[in-house]
């Protein structure tokens, strides 16, 4: 299982390089926000640190797949759990406080 997810996440982070600032629209909670609210965050920030997640969470996936074959398929496991760690501890119930961080000062 870890290896089916490697490609989609690889897929998504380098779609959201390539298109940059225009990739913000597929990112669930910003593309509820109007145009103008849109406007007061930094797109460039939210879509390179999606891209930044999404080629981590592939390389852990990756890894996880290796380690799979090499020492045991257990290991897929602990994989699963470090990405749920990972992916909860940026999901935020709402929307203005998941992208605060971004919010151009």
């Amino acid at each position: 299982m870890c290896g089916i997810l490697v490609a989609p996440f690889t897929i998504v982070g380098l779609l959201f390089g390539i298109f940059k600032e225009k990739a913000t629209r597929f990112v669930a909670g910003f593309n509820s926000f109007s145009e103008a609210e849109q406007a007061l965050y930094d797109r460039a920030a939210i879509s390179r640190d999606i891209r930044n997640q999404c080629f981590i969470w592939s390389g852990l996936m990756l890894a996880g797949t290796v380690l799979s074959y090499v020492i045991t398929t257990y290991i897929a496991i602990p994989t699963f759990i470090i990405w749920c760690i990972l992916f909860f501890k940026d999901t935020h119930i709402d929307v203005h406080k998941a992208f605060d961080k971004y919010l151009l000062k």
